[in-house]
């Protein structure tokens, strides 16, 4: 993991982001249906789980803004190289749930390999953070999914007293519609380091991604 400082003679944002975070902290958030159509199908015939190849995508995208990997250091604004999914595992008996992360992998295997391995190793320990190597890493972003509802809006809000500028990501429950899966999708930013535009920018690619997954993680002429 690097942080990079942005440099302030050369930044775009540096006004806009002293305003919504200093003179007027300001978040939003929205919802959307990404199909999930052709995602499914493609596990499927691979016999890989939704759920890691969710936290993949999102994470890949969000990676290549570095306005969603914003944060600040030492009092100077500036970015991660990569972000960390941080998720939840939720348990059966208590029906309580624990957060784990996974380091990303640009490679969709490796990663997958790593966070069964990771569920399988701390999935079991309840408390809210299940790895004992805590607390996580400090580009890890919140990603999590509620798969008992299918939400048309979901919002986090955090009442810590600490800056954070990293997205938060939330996916609900499929909604099968005229022959194709959706899936709801929650993002929540802060305003001081994105607008609406950047948010555009990861749905988009998102969508694309997911339509052609099999291509996006093992190549068009991959084979198991």
């Amino acid at each position: 993991m690097t942080f990079t400082p942005f440099d302030p003679r050369r930044w775009p944002r540096r006004e806009v982001f002293h305003y919504f975070s200093a003179l007027a902290p300001t978040g939003y958030s929205l919802t959307v249906q990404l199909d999930v159509t052709a995602l499914r199908q493609a596990l499927r015939a691979r016999n890989r789980r939704f759920y890691p190849a969710y936290l993949w995508l999102v994470t890949r995208n969000l990676n290549r803004q570095s306005e969603m990997k914003t944060t600040v250091r030492d009092g100077r604004p500036g970015y991660f190289d990569t972000l960390t999914p941080l998720y939840a595992v939720f348990h059966e008996d208590d029906h309580t749930f624990s957060l784990m992360w996974t380091p990303f992998d640009e490679d969709f295997d490796t990663f997958y390999a790593h966070h069964l391995e990771n569920v399988a190793c701390f999935g079991d320990r309840h408390g809210p953070l299940s790895q004992p190597q805590t607390p996580p890493p400090e580009n890890a972003y919140t990603v999590s999914c509620l798969p008992w509802v299918s939400f048309e809006h979901f919002a986090v809000h955090s009442y810590g007293v600490t800056p954070y500028f990293l997205p938060s990501v939330e996916a609900g429950r499929f909604i099968e519609q005229d022959g194709c899966t959706l899936l709801p999708l929650s993002i929540t930013c802060h305003h001081a380091a994105t607008d609406g535009w950047h948010v555009h920018q990861f749905l988009d690619a998102l969508q694309r991604e997911a339509d052609s997954f099999e291509a996006v993680a093992w190549g068009e002429d991959a084979e198991e």
